[in-house]
């Protein structure tokens, strides 16, 4: 098993005095993704669902089209951290071609190593869903993700991406150092379990930026949900995709910033 955590003594301070414990801290390696043997990107990760990952980073990517572009995927240890070696079929492979990749990522970078502007602002073409969903089931499900966070709960240094469905249910929660790896975590593990992504809203514990709006639209994640806030060219691109999304859902409520379907009721 991936050693998930580790700790460290330390001083613990408070107005009231100070004391020294052993406190847990959050895990982060370098994950080299292969293709085919072919080195393509290096990026931080937490070291757990790492196949989801190699999964959902290839489709938001571009990579794959869905799950039966890979062959296999498989997660090897190396020295100072991990590599995804992933075997996938000879339309995908074509189009690594369309990428070069240089640059390591850091910790949840969604665009290190891009080198052109058509690859960091993709065309997206509309998510077909006939979703519809309470405004009240969207923000009570978003107060149960901590539940979820199981590994955020000892640390605190966690995001998380959840899957709901149309009543509210947590259907999935993966979690990651960095917010677009969560993501990816969750999407590669939806598409691995056949999980249907028209029918249903990913909730996210971090801001709504350009990125994580491509990544739903490239998955077909009709709604998100973001515990914080959301940018323009987000917004720019969600209306261009038909995704509708909210923001600073908290306990007070939440923002629904764009709606262009009207999926939630």
């Amino acid at each position: 098993m991936d050693k998930q955590l580790s700790q460290k003594s330390m001083r613990i301070w408070s107005p009231s005095g100070e004391k020294t414990e052993l406190r847990p801290l959050t895990n982060e390696v370098p994950v080299v993704l292969e293709y085919n043997c072919v080195t393509f990107a290096v990026m931080m990760a937490s070291p757990t669902n790492l196949v989801d990952f190699s999964y959902g980073f290839s489709l938001t990517e571009g990579i794959i089209n869905n799950e039966n572009d890979v062959i296999y995927a498989q997660i090897k240890d190396a020295p100072k951290g991990k590599v995804a070696a992933i075997e996938i079929n000879a339309h995908a492979f074509h189009n690594l071609e369309k990428y070069k990749r240089t640059l390591i990522g850091r910790t949840g970078c969604g665009l290190c190593g891009v080198d052109k502007l058509e690859q960091a602002i993709k065309p997206l073409e509309k998510v077909v869903s006939d979703l519809k969903i309470t405004a009240d089931h969207i923000h009570t499900a978003m107060g149960k993700v901590k539940d979820h966070q199981h590994l955020n709960q000892e640390t605190g240094a966690l995001h998380a991406a959840a899957f709901i469905n149309a009543t509210g249910e947590i259907i999935a929660t993966r979690e990651d150092v960095g917010r677009h790896n969560a993501l990816d975590k969750l999407i590669g593990h939806m598409m691995r379990e056949g999980i249907d992504p028209s029918m249903g809203c990913a909730l996210i514990t971090s801001r709504c930026s350009f990125e994580m709006v491509q990544k739903c639209a490239i998955a077909g994640i009709p709604v998100i949900a973001a515990v914080s806030a959301t940018t323009g060219l987000a917004i720019d691109l969600a209306e261009e995709a038909g995704i509708t999304v909210t923001a600073f859902a908290r306990k007070g409520g939440m923002n629904i910033v764009i709606d262009p379907e009207n999926r939630i009721i």
